[in-house]
């Protein structure tokens, strides 16, 4: 049994694997559920609401819930990600022992009080009246779905094992009659004698009560566990039940048995202390593991992977019954694994995998490891068996020829030896159960002995080399001088990978990795807080490693030594060539370079932060980056400051007056001295130069092409060792590449030539004269009426000019197809889409809407130059170019969903910060944007339509809490105002970190108006999201002061318990059953009295009006 992951607490009674996560679900006799990620080794999340032992546990298969029953009579409903209990189940009137869901919204009970019981977790009530199973006469200790079928099997303490089929429980619970259900009495039993369960099969044999019973995943078999030390298997058809087999070994109580998922064999466990694995088809034992002084009581089955779960008396542990990773050794471009008994090729250039020949058969325990030799292009196949002296190896020859249909069966050489490995090219070292080396040749014949003391497992280490493991160190032994090269400390190490010069290897343990050169002198040590698993090295002299949940690398040292801010700053040269403007900020703001930080601000239109920057070079007494920084922003007034404060009164006064600021101008020419100084003229003819204001800032980074690659390929191979690190990134390239061909045109001197030339004057200056073989010269007798005068020859030049019929330009190509407002915006008709948003959503003021209009027809057209000195044309880009023509185009939008969401994170970074106002901007800005945007199926839709509710919620409750930081404190009645105004807040829907936030500072403002009871609540909430343990420590005290005295000293409005909605304008609570009035947009709540006016939340739209509603998508035009 190989163990994957242990726990330590009180006695588990109940396990249940999650059937996608790496979770496994463990219920206590101490009343606690744990929830623990066996793959990390982390304690997840706990769950304390049972009193007294939780004996029944079991995950939903699809759905984020969970089930427990436990001895307080209770079963009760969990979802994990709201981290807390739904709702409780009552009805059982004794200990509840086991709870499983169904695919349909069923649950599954079975209770000392001798019932089984199906309720709907939907409907929170018991499936039907007859969905009571009654018949047992002693406590009922198990019942459990059949996987397919309309079955459920029980296990009893009358030393009975049943058998019911609900196929009536479901055929009346999935399609009710009305009349049926009224005919119907309470004891669940139809006029006509039916019931919605009956006992199909009663299943004795057992001398005792049985503690345990489970179907087989696909076959008509039982098993079934008792307390006379017996596991029995059962075969059942439609009309009978039977006995097959019995499994004597325990020697205590059989506590559980299951059958395994995938393979032939059943493991059940005992108060005996053991897990014991048998052979469904021998009958008899496999393997039997033991404890020293625990008791099982529970197991599970991961129903996808081959894992298992047992609780005992101290804890639970989480295992696997053999080792799943293959035997494997690389070569070149090769790859040797053994799998279904035979050895398998796969070429990683032409991912063809070819089977290459078969293993001989007999050992009924998988290939170990594996060692090739590609000289002779042979195999060493090590075998390790439970009892270490029974491990074998076996040396084959690869066919040359191989049939990958029907692959060749060599003959093998086996011999008894705990491991085998090349050190030569036609010799091979064994360690045998003596532990000592012998050398043997291609024929398996013994041709040295090699006496080692205290090795325990053997690794290749090139030619004529071997490292030898011991309990705390790896040893360089020469095998031809018999002699020790060198040694390190490390503990038990499992595999050795050599780089494929074999300049370096690296020594994995279970938690470390030792990386040493080919002298075996200790390089590197890394140490793991979870296992490490395997590992490889790159060409380029990278090692990359995997842990239990990271792919990991480590780079070697090149020696060389640098600042910091060497580093910052070619982290932002490589950052500014890909246009990442966010991490090039990053860096400059590291290492101080205000220049280039104030001229990145420029260029990205930020002039929030460019004042920002003007501000600092102001406390600096940076004069010249002060100056700099105004004239970037067109602030005329700091200019003429920074000019006076440093002495350039000339400059000021020019600056001050030829900008026509003649307070400043007139003060500053009075402080000039008219017998020293020159008053310098202003020139009449000068002209205002600004700088032009930014149309779109730049929020977000460039976007940069997904460039597809191979699972292996990455950034580091390439350019070998040197500057593997280091982005190698071409500017001319990128230019010419990216943006070069679509940009400009190149013309070469003979590209465009007139279209007369090239074809000679018997080409096109005149028609050829047509041949002797066309009759084309026959008289005809033609009407005389019919005669044209001379000279009328009917060209071109003497008829009418018809000039073509104007095309449809696209802008209103796309008003025509399309009902989306965003569409009409990209194609200029601010008109239409004014009237559409109005329609849709309620939009009436428009004004905040200008700059959004302006930045979305921005994007709705590209301008190309076509020829040299001719005007430049413009390109009508296309969302749907691959599906439609051009009659039925719609514009290419600019504004993602994904973009919105990217914004969000930030809004929730400035919330976090406390900087309300600002994210109130933010919040609104992603509002308003949602009807700009177009998505393609009805996900999407729920996710805009997530994101209105989301921005609604903060946006309320952000502008709540400055509206509350705002109100005086002297009065009671201003106090009483503000603790209601916090207590709103906190049933706003937040996330977590900010729920937390919210629910601390209602806690300190009820505690110090001496409300203790409704800090009490605002306590145990702010306990259940699992706060920082300083913040939890401080609010159990606070919660421990609250309930010595549980009592409001004031009458708020506030009602906690009845549910209510926060009105907008006036934040006072809209309790269900009241009249509201509701926006349009954000479906913010308001009062009566507010309809009609504009919403507070969005500030566009008009509260209460009658509208289509959101529209995003085409599909909901259908």
């Amino acid at each position: 049994m190989l163990t994957k992951f242990e726990t330590k607490s009180a006695r588990v009674k109940g396990l249940s694997f999650h059937p996608k996560r790496p979770w496994v679900l463990s219920s206590l006799h101490n009343g606690v559920i744990q929830l623990w990620d066996y793959r990390v080794g982390t304690l997840l999340d706990k769950f304390d609401e049972h009193d007294g032992p939780v004996r029944g546990i079991d995950f939903h298969k699809q759905q984020p819930l969970f089930v427990s029953g436990g001895d307080d009579y209770k079963i009760k409903v969990w979802n994990y990600k709201l981290r807390r209990c739904l709702f409780t189940l009552l009805g059982h009137l004794d200990y509840i022992r086991t709870t499983f869901f169904h695919h349909y919204p069923w649950i599954l009970s079975a209770s000392d009080d001798q019932t089984i019981r199906v309720w709907n977790w939907q409907s929170r009530t018991c499936v039907w009246a007859g969905s009571v199973l009654t018949g047992h006469n002693h406590y009922v200790m198990c019942a459990q779905f059949h996987p397919s079928e309309d079955l459920v099997v029980s296990a009893s303490l009358d030393q009975s094992v049943r058998v019911w089929d609900i196929s009536g429980l479901r055929k009346k619970n999935l399609a009710p009659g009305a009349v049926e259900s009224d005919v119907r009495g309470i004891t669940g039993v139809d006029l006509f004698g039916t019931t919605d369960a009956v006992v199909k099969h009663v299943l004795e044999g057992h001398d005792r009560g049985v503690n345990w019973a489970a179907f087989h995943p696909s076959m008509p078999l039982i098993v079934s566990g008792a307390d006379d030390r017996q596991v029995k298997i059962w075969r059942m058809n439609e009309s009978k039940a039977w006995e097959v087999d019995t499994c004597r070994g325990h020697y205590n109580n059989v506590s559980c048995a299951v059958f395994h998922p995938r393979q032939e064999l059943i493991l059940s466990n005992s108060e005996d202390k053991s897990i014991r694995v048998w052979d469904m088809s021998k009958r008899t034992g496999v393997q039997t593991f033991r404890r020293d002084h625990d008791r099982f009581w529970v197991l599970a089955a991961h129903p996808n992977l081959n894992l298992f779960a047992a609780g005992h008396d101290g804890g639970m542990l989480v295992f696997k019954l053999e080792r799943e990773r293959p035997a494997l050794a690389v070569h070149g471009n090769s790859l040797f694994y053994v799998k279904e008994r035979f050895l398998r090729q796969l070429d990683f250039s032409s991912s063809r995998d070819v089977a290459v020949m078969q293993l001989r058969s007999g050992s009924k325990f998988p290939v170990f490891s594996m060692s090739y030799n590609p000289a002779e292009n042979a195999v060493l196949l090590c075998t390790r068996a439970s009892n270490l002296e029974n491990s074998t190896y076996d040396l084959y020859t690869i066919p040359k020829d191989a049939d990958s249909q029907n692959p060749d069966a060599p003959e093998g050489k086996r011999s008894s030896g705990l491991t085998a490995v090349w050190v030569a090219r036609n010799r091979f070292a064994v360690l045998d159960r003596m532990h000592s080396i012998l050398i043997k040749n291609l024929k398996n014949e013994i041709t040295k002995k090699v006496p080692v003391p205290n090795c325990d497992e053997i690794f290749y280490a090139g030619t004529g080399n071997l490292l030898l493991r011991d309990s705390d160190s790896i040893t360089l032994f020469d095998v031809q001088q018999k002699r020790t090269l060198a040694s390190v400390k490390i503990s038990k190490v499992k595999y050795v990978i050599w780089s494929a010069d074999m300049s370096h290897v690296a020594l994995l343990a279970k938690h470390a990795i030792l990386v040493c050169n080919r002298k075996l002198e200790s390089l590197c040590q890394i140490h793991e807080n979870v296992r490490v698993k395997s590992g490889a090295w790159d060409e380029s002299g990278v090692f990359i490693y995997t842990t239990s949940n990271h792919i990991k690398y480590a780079v070697t040292s090149g020696g060389t030594t640098g600042s910091s801010a060497r580093c910052w700053e070619k982290l932002g040269e490589v950052a500014l060539l890909q246009g990442n403007h966010q991490v090039v900020e990053m860096c400059y703001q590291r290492t101080k370079n205000f220049d280039r930080l104030s001229f990145l601000y420029l260029i990205t239109g930020n002039l929030e932060k460019l004042r920002k920057m003007m501000k600092i070079a102001e406390i600096r007494k940076d004069m010249s980056g002060h100056y700099q920084n105004a004239l970037y922003l067109g602030d005329v007034a700091e200019r003429v400051r920074i000019l006076r404060s440093c002495g350039q009164k000339s400059l000021a006064y020019l600056t001050a007056a030829t900008h026509g600021l003649d307070e400043e101008a007139e003060s500053l020419r009075e402080s000039f001295d008219p017998e020293k100084e020159t008053i310098p003229a202003v020139d009449p003819e000068a002209r205002l130069l600004q700088p032009p204001a930014p149309v779109l800032p730049l929020d977000t980074n460039w976007p940069l092409l997904t460039v597809s690659k191979g699972f292996f390929e990455g950034s580091i191979a390439g350019k070998g060792k040197g500057g593997a690190l280091a982005a190698d990134i071409d500017i001319d390239t990128v230019g010419t590449e990216g943006w070069g061909e679509d940009a400009e045109l190149q013309l070469d001197e003979d590209g465009f030539v007139d279209a007369g030339e090239g074809f000679g004057e018997e080409g096109m200056g005149k028609g050829q004269e047509e041949g002797g073989g066309w009759e084309v010269e026959e008289d005809l007798d033609l009407p005389p009426e019919l005669d044209v005068p001379a000279g009328s020859t009917g060209t071109a030049e003497d008829g009418f000019f018809v000039p073509p019929t104007k095309g449809t330009s696209p802008a209103q190509v796309w008003c025509n197809n399309s009902q989306l407002p965003v569409d009409h915006i990209l194609a200029g008709s601010f008109e239409t889409a004014m009237r559409l948003l109005h329609d849709q959503v309620g939009v009436t003021n428009f004004g905040p809407y200008k700059q959004l209009f302006l930045q979305t027809f921005s994007r709705g057209r590209t301008t190309f130059q076509a020829l040299p000195s001719l005007p430049a044309m413009y390109g009508y880009p296309h969302r749907n170019w691959k599906e439609a023509g051009l009659k039925n185009a719609l514009p290419a939008v600019g504004l993602k969903l994904n973009d919105l969401i990217q914004r969000l994170q930030l809004c929730y970074q400035l919330t976090t910060a406390g900087k309300f106002e600002e994210a109130v901007e933010k919040f609104r800005l992603i509002l308003l944007s949602v009807p700009l945007l177009v998505v393609d199926n009805k996900q999407e839709i729920a996710e805009a339509q997530q994101l209105v509710a989301i921005c609604r919620e903060y946006i309320v409750g952000l502008s709540m809490e400055i509206e509350r930081k705002k109100l005086p404190k002297e009065t009671l009645e201003q106090q009483k105002r503000i603790c209601e105004m916090a207590a709103y807040f906190t049933h706003s829907n937040l996330q977590p970190v900010h729920m937390i936030l919210v629910l601390r500072t209602a806690l300190n403002l009820f505690f110090k108006l001496k409300n203790f009871k409704s800090a009490a609540t605002f306590a145990r909430r702010l306990l259940e999201l699992g706060p920082k343990p300083e913040v939890a420590q401080q609010t159990r005290k606070i919660l421990a002061a609250c309930e010595k005295n549980p009592v409001d000293s004031h009458q708020l409005n506030y009602d906690q318990h009845n549910p209510f909605d926060i009105c907008a304008a006036s934040y006072r609570p809209i309790y269900r059953g009241k009249a509201l009035e509701r926006c349009p947009l954000s479906g913010a709540c308001y009062s009566p009295e507010f309809r009609g006016q504009i919403c507070r939340v969005t500030t566009v739209t008009e509260i209460g009006k009658d509208v289509l509603g959101l529209r995003i998508s085409p599909l909901q035009f259908r």
